[in-house]
C-alpha cells in the first residue's frame, strides 16, 4: 500500500485553501435610456426676454434631476440635487448647439457613473452632431471627452469605452477632456 505523498505540492494545496475568496471582479457595466424632451420638462427659470435661455428641471434616471440651461444659443447639462453648482453646469461644446432627445446613462451595477449625450451643433463651418461623455461623481460632474459623430460609424461604441475606462478616474477639478475625431484618434 502507497502512502499519500504530502510534500510541497500538498503544502502549497492546503495553504492555498486558507486564503481567502478573491475579491469580486468589477461590476456589471451596462447602458440604459431615459428621454431628454424639454417639451415635457418643468420651467426652473423662464427667460427674462425672449433672446434668453430658460432653465428646465428633466427627471433622469431613477429620479435624478437633470438641469438643462440654455445661453448664448448653446445647451448646458447638469445633474442632481446641486447641478447648478457643477463644473458642468458651465460646459458645453463651443459653436451653437442643441441636445438629443435621449439620454444614456452608463452604470455600474445599476449606479450611474457617466452619461452621454448627443449634442448637434451649426457653425459657419458646416453642421454635425458630437457625443459628450460627462462624468458623474458624487459630488461633481464634468466633461470627460467629446467624439465627434459626424462621419464616424463607431462613435457610440467609442464614447461608451471612453466613459467605462476614463469617467470613474477622471477628476472634474484636475483633468481636461480629450476631443476625438471623425476616424476616432485623439486629436489635442
Amino acid at each position: 500500500m502507497t502512502q499519500p505523498r504530502t510534500g510541497v505540492l500538498g503544502a502549497f494545496l492546503w495553504a492555498a485553501s486558507m486564503l481567502p475568496a478573491p475579491a469580486a471582479a468589477a461590476g456589471t457595466i451596462e447602458s440604459t435610456y431615459t428621454p431628454l424632451d424639454l417639451d415635457t420638462c418643468e420651467i426652473a427659470a423662464a427667460p427674462e426676454a425672449p433672446e434668453d435661455g430658460a432653465v428646465f428641471r428633466c427627471e433622469g434616471l431613477h429620479g435624478m434631476d437633470v438641469r438643462v440651461a440654455e445661453g448664448d444659443l448653446r445647451m448646458f447639462v447638469s445633474y442632481g440635487p446641486s447641478a447648478e453648482r457643477q463644473t458642468v453646469a458651465n460646459q458645453t461644446i463651443p459653436v451653437f448647439n442643441t441636445i438629443g432627445k435621449t439620454l444614456e446613462w452608463r452604470l455600474d451595477d445599476g449606479a450611474p457613473f457617466a452619461t452621454i449625450l448627443r449634442y448637434r451643433w451649426d457653425s459657419d463651418n458646416g453642421e454635425g452632431s458630437t457625443l459628450v461623455v460627462t462624468k458623474i461623481g458624487a459630488t461633481d460632474a464634468c466633461h470627460v471627452a467629446y467624439v465627434q459623430a459626424t462621419g464616424n460609424a463607431t462613435a457610440n461604441a467609442l464614447a461608451r469605452e471612453i466613459a467605462d475606462g476614463q469617467a470613474r478616474g477622471f477628476s472634474c477639478g484636475r483633468d481636461k477632456p480629450r476631443t476625438y475625431g471623425a476616424d476616432g484618434k485623439q486629436i489635442d
